[in-house]
């Protein structure tokens, strides 16, 4: 049966390549390959288990790193959210996860643990994120603390999170990074500082680890580069095919609201895809798909299970034909711009009755 709804085609090649690219660009650092959020829609345990190559594997949640070790994956994981109660620090003690520290409770509860064998933690540093992390005044102290404690494994890692690294002419960038590295004058810690934009535009953020997200995905961090431009390759492919080509005239109302009106005889292609499988309810009429590979606008307004498109200058369409919504050839950069959002949230969103068909793992 030819299969008719809609797909998540996730290629790993693609995915290894932009792997490659971190590697590149950051020769002497270890990778954190960041798989949090469901590898950001791609599958977690496929994409974790390809990129085999990266030093680490980071998730959000300790979950997310109990699930990784219950599908047998045995590299290092951290969990950049920590554990925030006794549960979650026995699973992470359980599975040899490695937990940020972000505020104090952690620590405290860090200390009435005492693990099987020694734990390796990092601190997470509020650098000018103002979101998570500790203060930089308090993080000598701290250290000194985890130090004397047999239960933590030397050396410790000093991490923070980039802010608006995305912009390549910023100043809080290296502000940042200077505030980390000066926390650690004798070169005795571990230090993470990268995020993807870091990795392409700022040198400096290259530490001893580095954390890539987005890219490896294949969609840009930086807010004036195509991924083309930064030889990334898209991994996700989301795609449909039409499941009915209708022959409208001039003056008819498409979609809900009547929201687009022909302005001439034309014919008008539906598309199984909708809000109801991550497509973005907010994308607007002109938003371009591909049609059999060629560029189509849509019409009239996203709905749960279907989109109407344009297919004027498209001829001998059917229903049948493939349907592309992001991917080779249109970057799900360009739609998360014409839908007023980001890829990240794009590519997360994409819902579990998508199936996902996985090439080249």
């Amino acid at each position: 049966m030819v299969p008719v709804y809609p797909r998540a085609v996730i290629d790993h090649s693609a995915l290894r390549h932009n792997l490659g690219l971190v590697q590149r660009h950051a020769p002497n650092s270890r990778i954190w390959a960041v798989v949090k959020a469901d590898a950001y829609g791609h599958g977690m345990v496929p994409v974790a288990t390809s990129l085999a190559v990266a030093d680490g594997l980071a998730v959000a949640r300790v979950e997310e790193g109990v699930r990784l070790r219950a599908a047998g994956i045995a590299k290092p994981i951290l969990v950049l959210e920590g554990a925030l109660f006794a549960d979650e620090l026995a699973a992470v003690c359980e599975h040899g996860l490695e937990p940020a520290l972000h505020q104090p409770d952690q620590v405290a509860l860090l200390a009435r643990t005492s693990p099987a064998k020694p734990l390796r933690v990092w601190i997470k540093v509020d650098t000018g994120m103002h979101r998570l992390g500790f203060d930089p005044r308090e993080v000598p102290d701290l250290l000194a603390c985890l130090d004397a404690d047999p239960g933590i494994e030397k050396p410790i890692g000093l991490m923070t999170h980039l802010t608006q690294a995305d912009e390549v002419r910023d100043w809080l960038t290296p502000l940042q990074c200077r505030r980390l590295r000066a926390l650690d004058p004798a070169a005795g810690c571990r230090l993470s500082i990268g995020n993807s934009a870091g990795i392409l535009a700022f040198p400096v953020s290259r530490t001893h680890w580095v954390r890539p997200g987005i890219m490896l995905y294949g969609a840009s961090p930086l807010g004036e580069q195509t991924a083309a431009e930064l030889e990334l390759r898209p991994v996700m492919r989301l795609a449909t095919r039409l499941i009915a080509v209708r022959s409208l005239r001039r003056g008819d109302r498409v979609s809900y609201g009547g929201a687009y009106v022909c302005p001439e005889d034309m014919p008008v292609g539906v598309a199984a895809i909708g809000y109801g499988d991550g497509y973005p309810r907010q994308a607007p009429a002109g938003t371009p798909v591909l049609v059999n590979g060629r560029r189509a606008p849509l019409v009239g307004r996203v709905s749960m299970d279907m989109i109407s498109i344009d297919l004027r200058g498209l001829p001998a369409t059917a229903v049948g034909d493939p349907v592309t919504l992001w991917g080779e050839g249109l970057p799900v950069d360009e739609i998360a711009e014409r839908a007023g959002t980001i890829p990240y949230e794009l590519l997360c969103q994409v819902t579990p009755r998508v199936r996902r068909e996985h090439r080249n793992p």
